[in-house]
C-alpha cells in the first residue's frame, strides 16, 4: 500500500498589518519567555529559530540567559536531543498561560477599535484545505488584516477529533460527521468526477458500470470524507465495492492525481482539484453510466455556545459565503 505524507498545517501569509501585530505581541510578551516557550514546544533549537526568524545561536543565547537569570537548568541536552527538566516543564506551563493572557489582552483592546485580531486555529479536510481555503482565508484576511489563520489539514475524522480535543475552534469537512458534541452546518457543494490518464480510452466517454471493475482504482484512505461519499454513491448506483480493483489508497488528492497521470489507474476526485491538469492536458475526465457524485461540504463546531471573537467572525464570514450562492465549478469539456 502506497502512502504520501502531507504537511499538516499552514498559515495565512501575514499582511503588513499582521506583521505589525506580531511585533506588538513580541513587545508585550517577555522575549526570553517567548523564545523559551517556542523551544519547549518544538524541543528543537533549530526549529524554534526558524519559527522565530532568529539564528540558532541567538535562540541558544536567550535560553542560556534565562537559565542564568533563574539559576536553574530548563533543558537537558544530549547530543542533538533535548528534553525539558522539571523546572522547564513548570515554566512552560506558566509561559503558555502568559502568552494566552497577552493574546486575550490584544483581542480585548482590538474590540475597542471595532476590529478582530489574534490567531485563529481551524481544521479542514484535505481537499478543502488545498483547493478552497486559500481564497477564503485570503479574503477573510483582507477583511480582518490584524488576524492570522492557522490551518490543520487532515481527513474528516481527524478534523472532528481535533475539534472535540480543543485543538481547533472550527472545522470544514467533506464527509458526514455524526459525533456527539459536534454541530454541523451546510457549506458549499462540490462535484466529484472520474479522472483518467490523458490517453485513456475512457477520456471524454460514458463508461458502462460493469467496466469500472476492470480498471485499477486509486482511492483515498479510510477516514477520508471523499472516500465515504464515493463509496455511498457507488452503492446507490448498485456498483459492488467488493468487485472493484482498488490498486492504491493514498492520503492526498495531489498524490492520487500524480499516480493517475503516470497511467497506474483511474480515480474519483473533486472537479475543482483537476482544473489545472485538464487545461494542461495531463488528465482527462470520464463519466460512469448512472453515476453522479455531488457532496456537501460542512462547517463543524462544538455544540452549545455560539463562537465569539475571531472564531465567531470567521463563522459569520463562512455563512456569508454560503449566502452569496457561489456558482459551482463548470463541468470540464
Amino acid at each position: 500500500m502506497n502512502r504520501r505524507k502531507e504537511k499538516p498545517q499552514y498559515k495565512m501569509p501575514a499582511t503588513n498589518a499582521h506583521r505589525a501585530l506580531g511585533d506588538n505581541h513580541a513587545a508585550m510578551e517577555n522575549f526570553r519567555l517567548k523564545v523559551f516557550r517556542t523551544v519547549a514546544e518544538k524541543l528543537s533549537f533549530r526549529e524554534a529559530a526558524e519559527e522565530l526568524l532568529l539564528t540558532q545561536p541567538a535562540v541558544t543565547l536567550q535560553v542560556k540567559a534565562l537559565e542564568e537569570e533563574l539559576s536553574i537548568r530548563l533543558f537537558d541536552r544530549s547530543g542533538n536531543r533535548i528534553v525539558l527538566t522539571e523546572a522547564g516543564k513548570r515554566l512552560r506551563k506558566h509561559a503558555k498561560k502568559l502568552a494566552q493572557m497577552v493574546e486575550e489582552a490584544e483581542r480585548d483592546i482590538a474590540t475597542l477599535r471595532g476590529e478582530e485580531s489574534g490567531e485563529l486555529h481551524i481544521g479542514a479536510s484535505t481537499t478543502i484545505a488545498q483547493y478552497f481555503l486559500p481564497r477564503l482565508i485570503g479574503e477573510f484576511g483582507r477583511l480582518h488584516p490584524r488576524t492570522s489563520v492557522s490551518v490543520m489539514s487532515a481527513n474528516t475524522t481527524k478534523v472532528a477529533d481535533a475539534l472535540l480535543g480543543g485543538a481547533i475552534a472550527l472545522g470544514l469537512v467533506e464527509g458526514p460527521v455524526l459525533r456527539r458534541g459536534i454541530k454541523v452546518e451546510p457549506f458549499l457543494n462540490d462535484n466529484i468526477v472520474l479522472a483518467v490518464p490523458a490517453q485513456h480510452e475512457w477520456a471524454g466517454q460514458m463508461v458502462p458500470k460493469d467496466q469500472l471493475m476492470k480498471e485499477p482504482q486509486i482511492f483515498r484512505e479510510e477516514g477520508s470524507g471523499t472516500r465515504r461519499v464515493v463509496e455511498a454513491a457507488l452503492r446507490q448506483a448498485k456498483i459492488p465495492l467488493k468487485k472493484l480493483h482498488i490498486a492504491m489508497e493514498l492520503d492526498s488528492t495531489e498524490a492520487i492525481k500524480e499516480v493517475i497521470e503516470a497511467g497506474l489507474g483511474v480515480g474519483f476526485v473533486s472537479a475543482r482539484a483537476i482544473q489545472k491538469e485538464l487545461k494542461l492536458g495531463t488528465l482527462r475526465q470520464g463519466s460512469v453510466e448512472g453515476l453522479r457524485i455531488q457532496r456537501h461540504f460542512s462547517i463543524i463546531r462544538l455544540t452549545g455556545v455560539q463562537p465569539s471573537g475571531l472564531a465567531g467572525a470567521f463563522l459569520q464570514y463562512l455563512r456569508d459565503v454560503c449566502e452569496r450562492a457561489v456558482p459551482p465549478m463548470p463541468p470540464a469539456r
